[in-house]
């Protein structure tokens, strides 16, 4: 199935649900950073979590900047989603690996070990929205509900999944599934959903048994007066680095440092964190960077 979002509501407006399959952006994000297992299940989720974050946003260019924290080997995690359905991201030691855990899977949670998780939304003008919480246990589903809970005082359910064999990630996505201010009160429409998200078996295996999103909202909320958007949204991996931006940040260093760079290297190399994208500065490049700033401070003289 081809990487996809899609929105639906329930119980009359009460209930507002949104699935994302990523398989294929979560696959690609594991060949461009050589991903080990737990780091791929660990970035996979969290691409999962800021695509349906983001997906609430409004304003067209709307992102959603997610950061996790944490004391463990992973070293962190950064993605950067946006409304637009694309995604990016990153871990801080891609290599590593440890045993499963007591439950036979990969351990996200012992590899982000304890923290804090930030959240930045930004609607493209004034200032962003920024909150901070701590981690409750590092798998990133319960770290974002907790957040949403929290932050964002929306009561909510989060199911992320990544499942990765010997030749690649097979099934990823994720299910976000909130109770809206109209409908917290009934308590035992929440006790309901509750007891029905806790009931799932995790999110991978659906789709490995050949459900589809539909259908998982179906059997989830299909007595409870669902209503599924008719569009659905392509997600897909995407990063806007370019040539240009490598140029830029580059001229920051100033005429010292770039001169070093044509001495002692003949140019630079700078790789992109978000896609691992390596870009080559030749030394005709960096002279035309000191003379641009030569330039512009001879004007501003």
């Amino acid at each position: 199935m081809a990487d996809q979002l899609i929105r639906a509501t329930a119980a009359e407006g009460g209930i507002r649900a949104v699935g994302v399959i990523t398989t294929r952006l979560t696959e690609d994000a594991r060949q461009r950073h050589k991903l080990s297992y737990v780091a791929t299940a660990a970035l996979g989720r969290t691409m999962a979590a800021g695509l349906l974050m983001a997906s609430s946003m409004k304003r067209v260019g709307s992102r959603v900047n997610v950061r996790v924290k944490g004391d463990g080997l992973l070293g962190g995690i950064l993605v950067d989603a946006g409304l637009d359905g694309t995604v990016r991201g990153y871990v801080g030691n891609p290599s590593i690996e440890l045993p499963p855990n007591a439950k036979g899977k990969l351990d996200v949670g012992g590899a982000v070990g304890n923290g804090y998780l930030y959240v930045v939304r930004d609607i493209g003008y004034g200032y962003p929205y920024s909150s901070t919480v701590e981690l409750v246990s590092g798998e990133i589903g319960d770290d974002v509900a907790h957040y949403l809970i929290n932050s964002e005082q929306t009561p909510s359910a989060v199911v992320l999944g990544v499942f990765v064999g010997a030749g690649g990630v097979t099934a990823a996505g994720g299910l976000l599934v909130q109770v809206l201010p109209k409908a917290a009160r009934d308590e035992a429409l929440v006790a309901t959903l509750e007891s029905r998200v806790s009931a799932l078996s995790g999110f991978t295996p659906l789709l490995q048994a050949g459900k589809t999103l539909t259908e998982i909202l179906n059997d989830l909320l299909g007595d409870m007066g669902l209503t599924i958007f008719p569009e659905s949204q392509m997600l897909r991996f995407h990063c806007g680095c370019s040539f240009d931006r490598v140029l830029g940040a580059l001229k920051i260093l100033g005429e010292a440092e770039l001169q070093d760079m044509i001495i002692e290297d003949d140019g630079a190399e700078a790789t992109c964190d978000f896609c691992g994208k390596v870009y080559q500065a030749s030394s005709d490049d960096l002279t035309q960077l000191i003379a641009d700033l030569q330039t512009e401070s001879s004007i501003l003289g």
